[in-house]
């Protein structure tokens, strides 16, 4: 299919070659290894959006006394870092009487590498900041504080908002976007993106970007939201209750694709 980030249309009829992941390549990569000897394909990864800490210095301009909050709302594993890692650089104690609400177990879990959780109260969602809900009506007497980056989604601040609880925002860290000049004029069939910020990346680096052809992969449907709003067509989503993972569904999209 031979399309570029920014010109190229496919040629009609060709197959899916080249899939671009815009995250870092980790541990679960064996999968899309398996993927590209099964297909013959080229799989690039390259992270669209980067990390930066806001330090204890700038965090203090916020007013914001994290010893004043009863309960910890943990939506990310950046959020875990940042937030124990401003703890730290502020000498804020650990309070043991933390309340924690995870969105995931996977989120919960990565608390163990700054605080034993048989010894804390860890509450828990499904998948989703909609789960997560479910769980805050039962706590609404709480003080959150809810560690977030410059750019989230609306779901929990909104929901505290309108129903009296009591919340901070805390900005603890900024995604920006990375610099995707070296993949320009690369060919890719498809590009996967994990979310929004990612999308808002490849816009950022490319305002005249054309999707000419080019299959858009969503996880989430905040990813696939935001591709959407941008006049552009997500081709791919995940998770659904057959396809768990990204790459269960760029598997059963190519698998389709270039059989035709």
């Amino acid at each position: 299919m031979s399309t570029t980030i920014t010109e190229n249309k496919p040629a009609k009829g060709s197959k899916i070659a080249n899939i671009l992941i815009t995250q870092s390549q980790a541990a679960d990569s064996k999968v899309y290894q398996e993927l590209a000897l099964r297909f013959k394909l080229k799989i690039d990864f390259m992270p669209f959006i980067q990390i930066q800490a806001v330090d204890a210095r700038e965090f203090r301009k916020t007013k914001i006394n994290i010893g004043e909050y009863t309960a910890i709302v943990f939506t990310s594993k950046h959020a875990v870092d940042h937030f124990y890692r401003l703890c730290t650089e502020m000498k804020v104690e650990i309070n043991p009487d933390w309340k924690y609400f995870c969105i995931t177990d996977a989120t919960a879990n990565y608390m163990q590498k700054y605080v034993q959780l048989r010894k804390r109260k860890v509450f828990v969602g499904q998948k989703t900041a909609h789960d997560l809900i479910e769980v805050f009506k039962k706590h609404k007497a709480e003080k959150f504080l809810f560690p977030c980056s410059n750019i989230r989604t609306p779901e929990i601040p909104d929901y505290f908002a309108k129903n009296g609880f009591t919340y901070k925002e805390a900005i603890m860290y900024c995604t920006v976007p990375t610099d995707l000049s070296e993949i320009k004029d690369k060919p890719y069939d498809i590009i996967a993106f994990f979310s929004p910020s990612g999308v808002n990346s490849l816009l950022h680096n490319f305002p005249d970007f054309k999707q000419n052809g080019i299959y858009l992969a969503a996880f989430g449907a905040t990813t696939a939201k935001a591709i959407e709003d941008n006049g552009l067509k997500s081709n791919i989503e995940a998770p659904l209750p057959n396809l768990p993972s990204m790459a269960a569904a760029l598997e059963a999209f190519v698998e389709k694709a270039n059989k035709k």
